[in-house]
């Protein structure tokens, strides 16, 4: 068989994974391409400690052209377009084509597109939580409001993080009793897709904190000082700390991918497109559960579904017959503060769901702290 040739689109947590994958089952077999247009890559559940002052950015970043020493071929630059009929890709001007395609684009973040949510500050990028450490650093009084504006958005945890990180952050610097924090999401719960006693645990959580929660409030606008809202009263905010709508890559919807969710429909075992050999994976997919809740977008879930796919991509090369199926299990950590975290965890394809919710210790801290660590020390 003539040599076979793979391509990778998207540098974050699902395509190094695949690429990586691919390589070490494959070797010499077939060509691997990873193709991204930023070459410096940083690791997104360590943003929160960017913000806290915690986690310096260097200290969580990486060039992905270090994935060349592992031979893969990198490739630097804008994706233009995906032919999915010339089974081709265009990357600012050269033509890549392909035998299977991965598409681990990610979701975009979308503040355009509620009014005045540009101005906001986000933990959500690297960027992001830098500029907002440094107005952190002189926030002594007010009140600041943590809202999520749409629905879906990826890391579930993440907005409750924030606030009881936030919190904590104020205890540490002596302001907490001149700082008012309230948080406000459209979703019905806390984690809703992780069940009643997930919710009910971290909104217990948030109100020992004194932190007050709104939940079912779709934002319509972030303006003059105020968040305004399809349903529920306007509320005012000194400091605005926005999780942005999420919406799939242009380039994405343009190949005709996205379904009239605005994501790409896939098999929830094999990660499959309709599209011949075309594959998909993390938070660019939809997979509606069982009881119609979307499946969470987390890198946890990226990395299990880039090891299925790179899998089977790799054993159909080789001439096996056995293949492998993503069983969406999974786990998050909840940073709650004060150097202690929860830790949701189990099968989100079960029907009913079977989670568990660790109760926030010390424990489950340093367990994020030693996955940080060994993520980046074992994938690039």
């Amino acid at each position: 068989m003539a040599e076979q040739t793979i391509v990778v689109l998207g540098g974050g947590v699902g395509g190094v994974v695949a690429a990586s994958e691919l390589k070490s089952r494959l070797k010499e077999r077939a060509r691997i391409v990873l193709v991204e247009r930023n070459l410096q890559q940083s690791f997104p559940p360590s943003y929160l400690w960017v913000m806290t002052g915690e986690r310096k950015p260097q200290a969580i970043t990486r060039d992905i052209s270090r994935l060349e020493r592992k031979g893969i071929e990198v490739v630097a630059g804008e994706l233009r377009s995906i032919d999915l009929s010339q089974k081709t890709v265009d990357v600012d001007g050269r033509e890549i084509a392909y035998d299977a395609l991965i598409v681990a684009l990610g979701a975009e973040l979308a503040p355009d597109a509620v009014p005045g949510l540009a101005d906001a500050h986000s933990y959500y990028h690297l960027a992001g939580a830098e500029r907002l450490r440094d107005v952190l650093a002189t926030f002594e009084s007010g009140r600041v409001a943590l809202v999520v504006a749409g629905l879906p958005f990826k890391c579930p945890a993440a907005p409750y993080e924030g606030a009881m990180l936030l919190e904590s952050y104020f205890h540490k610097r002596h302001v907490r009793h001149n700082v008012e924090l309230a948080l406000y999401t459209p979703e019905p719960a806390p984690m809703a897709v992780a069940g009643p006693d997930a919710g009910e645990a971290i909104q217990g959580m948030l109100a020992h904190k004194g932190i007050a929660y709104h939940p079912g409030r779709q934002l319509t606008a972030a303006e003059d000082g105020r968040l305004s809202f399809e349903n529920g009263s306007p509320a005012p905010f000194d400091l605005l700390v926005a999780v942005p709508p999420h919406r799939a890559p242009q380039v994405v919807q343009d190949a005709g991918l996205t379904d009239d969710s605005g994501w790409i429909p896939v098999d929830q075992h094999t990660l499959e497109t309709e599209h011949e050999s075309v594959f998909a994976i993390g938070d660019v997919t939809r997979i509606t559960l069982p009881d119609g809740k979307p499946f969470p977008k987390a890198g946890v879930f990226a990395h299990g579904e880039a090891q299925v796919v790179a899998r089977n991509i790799a054993a159909r090369i080789m001439g096996l017959a056995k293949r492998e199926r993503y069983e969406g299990t999974g786990y998050c950590f909840l940073e709650t503060g004060g150097g202690s975290a929860g830790l949701a965890q189990g099968d989100f394809f079960a029907h009913p769901r079977q989670i568990t919710m660790r109760t926030p210790s010390p424990i489950w801290h340093w367990g994020k702290v030693a996955f940080e660590r060994y993520w980046l020390w074992r994938w690039y």
